[in-house]
């Protein structure tokens, strides 16, 4: 009884290691996330409030050119229909006046737009 157990312990250990598998392991869920969209709520609106929609700019009070860029549905309005791109991606007029905004923060704006000025 002692040398069958014996070899069927073999034949497991033979069969089990001389397995193999061809199978490619697939990639989860969390391997490769989706990148995210960008939003006017989450990555547009803290930039326009900051640099643009201020006192004595485009804010609701006195906008420049009256040009007011408070909300989702003006920014939005001045990108598609107005000259929002040209004048930040301008360096002999640029908005804002003080100079052209960092090539991250204004490749920012243009995400937005390429992911169909997303607002939430």
């Amino acid at each position: 009884m002692k040398s069958l157990i014996n070899l069927l312990s073999i034949f497991a250990i033979i069969t089990l290691t001389s397995c193999s598998s061809s199978e490619v392991p697939v990639d989860g869920p969390d391997t490769n996330p989706p990148v995210a969209k960008v939003t006017y709520e989450k990555d547009v609106k803290g930039i326009i409030n900051g640099s643009c929609a201020t006192m004595n700019c485009h804010d609701d009070v006195s906008p420049t050119a009256g040009l007011a860029l408070t909300n989702y549905t003006r920014v939005r309005n001045a990108a598609e229909n107005g000259n929002l791109f040209g004048r930040i991606n301008s360096s002999s007029n640029p908005m804002p006046p003080t100079g052209l905004l960092p090539s991250s923060i204004r490749s920012i704006i243009s995400q937005w737009r390429a992911d169909g000025y997303l607002e939430e």
